[in-house]
């Protein structure tokens, strides 16, 4: 249908966000006829989002302040390009009121709620006590107006630890620290106000009782400006990390009907009491032993979680978000809208799950989906995964007849996925889906430490099998062109052994992946490739192209797939991928000045910008002291020391962007500290 013709027409329309759910909002404008415009910092300039586009308009540097946050660079790009409205999509700029109002004085339509709206339900503070007035029920804290970290530890000690600090505004997890301890509330409650700074722009913060065993729960709601107000069900997200949602089902399982009433009641209500008219989700939080669901917040845009959604009820949200936008009224009633089967998502992240989800960045040398399951991506083989944005790159989702049906098909895409060249949660999706406690329905928000109480940690076995395959790949390479700058180790007679024509040639090689180092023999004969790794034996075949990819049969299950670049070799199979740098020992280069990692040097855990320094020269601290922040992918790390003593050097200044690995900081420990 075309939205030339209604109360406020709609021909063209600027996304002011990017990746994922840039491309989703021009796959639904497409199809409805309208022109899209895509804008895009220096960072971006050769993304997806950008070549999907009708028309692509620079705003900025790569930082998201000075880019996709500059709210008069975005409305110079709408100007520029003629727009008759806006989609601000999620995260950046979707819940910022002021844009709203900018938007409209500029004569702009706002895809999204109105101004009031969003300044309502904005801040979490306001919401709570809008919600509060309007009998929804909300968790135990302080809302409260006076910002000082002297009220707030007041506060905290009142509601009783543990307690959960969380910015007022914005969402996804930014901002938020719990809090065991009366002893760790001040730094606590300074990184979350500096993470709240970085990610919204506002530092203000709100306390609430923590729930030590809740289910996360969210109910999608649906307005119009005709006064028209629906629920489309509800979701379940409580299997989170980092206070980030990881995987999202709608309908939620095994929840009484009578739970099931109280949300939708409680969120039509909140949403009555705005005049909320556009797509919107009011989230809430349920201790698992209970059944009565306590308010959380209200976001005021599109969730990532919305396909699930989508895939139950059949509504193109997105499409009644431009509706409601044009002044059209909701096509279904409350009584129309039912759901059917199950789905699940899961939120494919550039971080190591192995290393407590630490961002990573890179460049992704393939991206290949799974067929038949919804892949809404912002990224393709190519790629570049920076710093400066979230670390999300895809969503994988399954649909079923029923919950157990949507979880095979989900966890099967999970295994045939590919993505090669920067480090993924891939494959510890594939095993949390496995995992009992969320396979029969019953994951709470502590499904994580619950499951993998020691952390995740991929397979031995598989990661054995990934690193001999990987040696194989870098061994020999049938009908493959090899590049430049490769020498054919088995053309290196000082680094091979060849007893006779009829024995193997024989080379021992060192690897080293992020998952760690592994030393291997390698044997190569007229029938295939042998190794020997770890004591275990590998009797492979011979790798081959196809597709351009280079792959390699498994004794059992789908073959390994894997890319070479130089002594590189990125190989995936069954979820598990790992880029291993392989070399003949002989050639291990010598370490040279490298400290040893005894706690003495603070290091960076990932590559990112130095935000903070909160030690000088000749400084003591104490073990355990924070002394600096780095900032990635907008959330705040917190560096501390891992010994006493004194601050001897500081090899960073605020600003410096640095890799992984690089040494920040010398402490010189005290006499005792080194005696212990």
């Amino acid at each position: 249908m075309s939205l030339l013709l209604s109360p406020r027409p709609i021909g063209s329309v600027l996304i002011a966000n990017r990746g994922e759910i840039a491309l989703r909002v021009m796959r639904t404008c497409a199809r409805l006829g309208i022109r899209t415009i895509a804008v895009f910092s220096d960072a971006d300039a050769q993304a997806p989002h950008v070549n999907a586009a009708d028309e692509a308009i620079r705003i900025g540097p790569p930082p998201a302040r000075a880019s996709y946050l500059d709210i008069d660079a975005i409305l110079s790009a709408a100007r520029q390009a003629g727009a008759d409205a806006i989609h601000p999509g999620y995260g950046f700029l979707s819940e910022n009121a002021t844009f709203v109002k900018r938007c409209e004085a500029a004569g702009l339509i706002f895809v999204g709620p109105s101004a009031r709206a969003v300044e309502q339900m904005g801040s979490k503070i306001e919401s709570k006590r809008i919600a509060a007035a309007a009998g929804v029920p909300t968790v135990p804290g302080y809302h409260g107006d006076d910002q000082s970290e002297a009220t707030l530890a007041r506060e905290a000690s009142r509601i009783g630890f543990p307690v959960l600090i969380k910015a007022s505004a914005g969402g996804g997890g930014r901002g938020m620290r719990r809090v065991d301890d009366a002893a760790d509330f001040a730094t606590a409650l300074a990184a979350a106000r500096a993470e709240a700074e970085a990610a919204f722009g506002d530092g203000s913060i709100l306390l609430e009782k923590f729930i030590m065993n809740p289910r996360h729960l969210e109910v999608q709601l649906a307005g119009d400006r005709t006064g028209n107000l629906v629920h489309l069900l509800e979701r379940d997200c409580s299997v989170q990390r980092n206070n980030q949602k990881v995987l999202e089902e709608a309908p939620a399982p095994n929840l009484p009907d009578s739970v099931r009433a109280k949300l939708f009641d409680a969120a039509l209500k909140l949403g009555r009491t705005i005049g909320y008219d556009s797509a919107g989700t009011v989230e809430f939080i349920m201790d698992r032993d209970s059944e009565e669901p306590y308010f959380l917040e209200m976001n005021t845009r599109l969730q990532v979680e919305h396909p699930v959604t989508e895939l139950v009820t059949g509504i193109d949200l997105v499409e009644w978000q431009l509706l409601a936008a044009a002044g059209e009224k909701l096509p279904l009633t409350q009584d129309k809208i039912r759901a059917r089967g199950h789905a699940i998502e899961a939120r494919i992240t550039a971080e190591r799950a192995d290393l407590g989800f630490q961002s990573a960045t890179g460049r992704l040398l393939t991206v290949n989906a799974p067929h038949g399951l919804r892949f809404d991506s912002g990224v393709e083989t190519g790629s570049h995964v920076s710093l400066y944005y979230d670390s999300m790159l895809a969503k994988l989702i399954a649909q079923g007849p029923d919950r157990a049906a949507a979880l095979t098909r989900l966890g099967t895409g999970l295994s045939e996925l590919t993505l090669l060249g920067v480090p993924t949660i891939q494959p510890f999706l594939r095993d949390a889906v496995r995992q009992p406690l969320f396979a029969e329905g019953h994951a709470t928000t502590r499904f994580i430490e619950t499951a993998f109480p020691d952390g995740w940690r991929p397979n031995v076995d598989e990661l054995r099998s990934l690193r001999a395959a990987a040696c194989v790949v870098w061994a020999e390479l049938d009908g493959a062109e090899p590049a430049a700058h490769w020498v054919n180790p088995w053309q290196r007679r000082s680094a091979i052994r060849v007893t006779a024509a009829v024995r193997p040639a024989k080379a021992s090689l060192h690897l080293a992946d992020e998952y760690g180092q592994a030393d291997a023999e390698v044997l190569v004969n007229r029938d295939g490739i042998a190794v020997e790794l770890d004591g275990v034996s590998f009797d492979l075949g011979r790798p081959f192209i196809e597709g351009g990819e280079i792959k390699l049969a498994s004794p059992s299950g789908r073959p390994f797939i894997a890319l070479r670049e130089g002594n590189v070799v990125s190989i995936a199979r069954e979820g598990l991928s790992l880029s291993a740098t392989i070399r003949l020992r002989i050639e291990m280069p010598r370490e040279h000045g490298s400290l040893e990692k005894s706690g003495n040097a603070i290091e960076a855990p990932l590559h990112g910008v130095v935000s903070q320094l909160h030690v000088a020269l000749g400084d003591t601290v104490e073990r355990g002291a924070p002394v600096m922040q780095m900032e990635a992918m907008k959330l705040i790390h917190t560096l501390r020391a891992q010994v006493a003593g004194r601050i001897d050097q500081i090899r960073c200044s605020v600003g410096d962007t640095v890799p992984a690995g690089a040494v920040l900081i010398e402490i010189t420990p005290n006499e005792t500290e080194e005696k212990t």
